[in-house]
């Protein structure tokens, strides 16, 4: 069966070793590194899709577990997928659940056969397994999907970690046989903050020969530096001929240390939460927006961007925010996507001409985002 994507390494860059690649979809064709908005519940939060084309490369993010719970996959399914129930003509990914594991950890229970949910509002049992992931994905339809998995506290201990990643294997090679459709379906490696684990990981799901693989377990509270100590590992452990997707990592500092470790696609909701409380990516670094230092400030919330919403003067959007207004964090939203299409585009670029260090000083000598040394 062939699958739907294909994916190339086009450049490496000779100062950095970061990889130019370019992926091929179905609906699209995107250089990468990319990052990908996420659209949690078929939306990217207060954006239609008009803006979301205007901030983003064409692929963005469904998520599995809270759209099988609102509206349903078999109620997706009916409108022909996630592209057909929120009008959407580009390119898609959805992950599996497996975030859920970690971030609802209250509310569930893990077992071999699968994870027993208490619903986030109901308090309803709800069970997943590895292969309910990958039908619910099927129905939704994206073109990319993600083995069910466990995304494990990284405060855990080796022997929780250890058995965890054993079983996440074992879900792997459960939904890979699960698979009925051409839809790419990527591993996930797993293992903590443990070297020997994620190499373990990444071995036995060569083994299983994914379409590409994805970084899992890391941006969840470890330090910066032990994050780009893992990816930086793992680079020359994965496949040099596949996609690599590090998964819920988005700030701006992130995106430039991971690309030159090796990483080829990136996805978070940090762009557009930190939105919705006021705080804006910039070319220059961040902003709060609501501090009182902007009440009579007339400049723009970014000269440098040439976007539309980057042209609002500082003193309005902090009276937008002061005063509840949704329009704010619409304006913030777009301004922060914008923002990371620009910073990957510049990111690109700098590969292509074989000087993406150069890069990483100038980005840190004129931004406030933070520099950790590794």
């Amino acid at each position: 069966m062939k699958i739907l994507i294909e994916f190339k390494v086009t450049h490496v860059c000779k100062q950095s070793g970061a990889r130019l690649g370019l992926l091929k979809t179905p609906h699209g064709v995107f250089e990468t590194p990319i990052f990908m908005p996420v659209g949690t519940l078929a939306t990217v939060k207060t954006l239609s899709n008009d803006e979301i084309k205007l901030v983003s490369e064409g692929l963005i993010l469904g998520n599995t577990y809270h759209l099988w719970q609102q509206p349903g996959n078999e109620i997706i399914k009916d409108h022909g997928g996630i592209r057909g129930f929120m009008n959407w003509d580009g390119a898609l990914l959805t992950d599996s659940g497996g975030f859920q594991v970690f971030s609802l950890a209250k509310m569930r229970d893990i077992k071999e056969e699968g994870v027993t949910f208490r619903h986030h509002k109901s308090g309803e049992k709800l069970f997943l397994s590895p292969e309910l992931a990958i039908k619910i994905q099927e129905d939704l339809g994206a073109d990319i999907i993600m083995s069910f998995d466990e995304c494990p506290d990284p405060k855990l201990d080796y022997e929780y970690q250890r058995d965890s990643l054993l079983r996440t294997l074992r879900w792997a090679k459960r939904g890979k046989d699960a698979l009925t459709t051409n839809q790419a379906l990527f591993g996930i490696v797993q293992g903590g903050l443990h070297y020997d684990l994620r190499e373990l990981s990444i071995n036995e799901l060569i083994k299983m020969d994914f379409p590409g693989y994805s970084i899992g377990g890391l941006s969840v509270g470890e330090p910066k530096e032990k994050m780009y100590d893992m990816t930086r590992f793992l680079n020359p452990l994965m496949p040099f001929d596949k996609p690599r997707y590090l998964m819920g990592v988005g700030a701006p500092e992130d995106l430039l240390e991971n690309v030159i470790n090796g990483i080829d696609m990136f996805d978070c909701v940090l762009p557009t939460r930190n939105a919705r409380h006021g705080t804006a990516l910039t070319t220059v670094g961040k902003i709060q927006i609501r501090n009182k230092k902007y009440e009579n400030d007339q400049t723009f919330l970014d000269p440098n961007l040439g976007l539309e919403a980057s042209k609002y003067k500082k003193s309005y959007l902090r009276h937008l925010f002061k005063a509840e207004e949704m329009l704010g964090m619409r304006i913030l939203s777009i301004q922060n996507l914008g923002y990371l299409k620009h910073l990957m585009k510049e990111i690109r670029e700098a590969i292509k001409n074989d000087r993406l260090l150069d890069f990483k000083e100038e980005f840190y000598k004129k931004t406030n985002y933070p520099k950790v040394k590794y």
